[in-house]
């Protein structure tokens, strides 16, 4: 089958289009998914440049997110049937430990992700879990299908479930082009919160608003995004600041919070070490909560929203996957402004 593959971690956009990897066998509780679209995130290029205890079958083939139709089910396999159209989960989990056991398949002990500790999606087939599986409707697009898994899920879990966000607070959102702070932006709209970003230059600034934000910090005109927010807010702070920059941005997060603040963090896409101020911890009594994808139940309630139109997944361009590296430089330029999607059947 073809596929994009790298054969050793690396610093350069050092992939392979084949056309020769093998098909993988499913096991009996598993699908075969022939891929029509993935979409890329951070994580490929960090799982690209590899980390100390990753360790993967190489060559490795990238890609969380996926949406196609079913071409083979596993013998145990019940409510699905060859042809039909599915997305779902990029979360793999055992099933049986005591997290699974209570719901909590994003806490499993042998948590793993589609495309960062096994081969991807990024290729003509893959095998999927059926219980990751969400069905898609016939009048849904499969690009915004593919575009929405890994990001709707995370900032879910994030916002929703794990930060509690609630009708009437205030939240901000640092950036506005990534995959995740696009659907934060638009989770926190729906909830009823009042949306504040900091945008990276006039463009995506508008973009913002587009898609629900209430107030946007074109850090382009003003560097100092934490003085504008403190004078935005009265010198009070925000409710929530949710926070996936890391090394560069941390403490002007911290600082951006008013009393019983959260700040709400799933990655650090600037590195993951920064200074905490920790009299700023308990004097304003802030909680700092950090979350990895999400359960089924997660799942379900966030394509829920997604096939009603509730929520809008937000794409920036679609590229065959012969093009893959290029799609990824565009990524990691910064200048995209939503899901970049892969067409794998292009």
């Amino acid at each position: 089958m073809k596929a994009i593959i790298f054969r050793q971690h690396n610093s350069d956009f050092n992939y392979e289009f084949v056309h020769d990897m093998p098909v993988p066998e499913i096991g009996p509780d598993d699908v075969l998914l022939k891929v029509h679209y993935s979409a890329l995130n951070r994580l490929d290029d960090f799982v690209r440049r590899g980390w100390k205890g990753l360790r993967l079958e190489m060559p490795h083939i990238p890609g969380s997110d996926f949406a196609g139709e079913i071409a083979d089910v596993g013998a145990n396999v019940t409510g699905w049937e060859i042809g039909q159209r599915v997305t779902g989960n990029p979360t793999l989990f055992c099933g049986r430990c005591r997290y699974c056991i209570a719901g909590d398949h994003h806490l499993c002990e042998q948590f793993m992700i589609l495309g960062e500790h096994v081969r991807g999606a990024c290729a003509e087939y893959v095998r999927i879990p059926a219980r990751n599986l969400i069905a898609v409707p016939d009048d849904f697009d499969l690009k915004l299908a593919a575009a929405s898994g890994l990001v709707y899920l995370t900032a879910w879990r994030n916002l929703i479930e794990d930060g509690n966000l609630r009708p009437g607070e205030t939240v901000l959102i640092v950036g506005s082009g990534g995959g995740v702070n696009t659907a934060s932006i638009q989770l926190a709209n729906l909830t009823g919160a009042e949306v504040w970003v900091i945008a990276g230059d006039a463009a995506k600034a508008k973009q913002a608003r587009v898609i629900g934000a209430d107030w946007v910090h074109d850090r382009n005109q003003e560097p100092d995004w934490g003085r504008a927010v403190w004078a935005k807010s009265g010198k009070q702070g925000v409710d929530v600041v949710v926070d996936n920059v890391g090394t560069a941005t941390w403490g002007s997060s911290l600082r951006s919070l008013g009393r019983n603040g959260r700040l709400l963090t799933v990655g650090g896409t600037t590195g993951y070490s920064a200074e905490t101020p920790i009299n700023i911890i308990f004097g304003r009594q802030l909680r700092i909560i950090g979350s990895t994808m999400g359960n089924m139940d997660d799942t379900h309630k966030v394509f829920k929203l997604l096939f009603s139109g509730k929520l809008i997944p937000v794409v920036d361009s679609v590229w065959p996957l012969r093009e893959y590296p290029q799609a990824l430089a565009r990524m990691t330029s910064g200048v995209h402004f939503g899901k970049i999607v892969i067409d794998v059947q292009a």
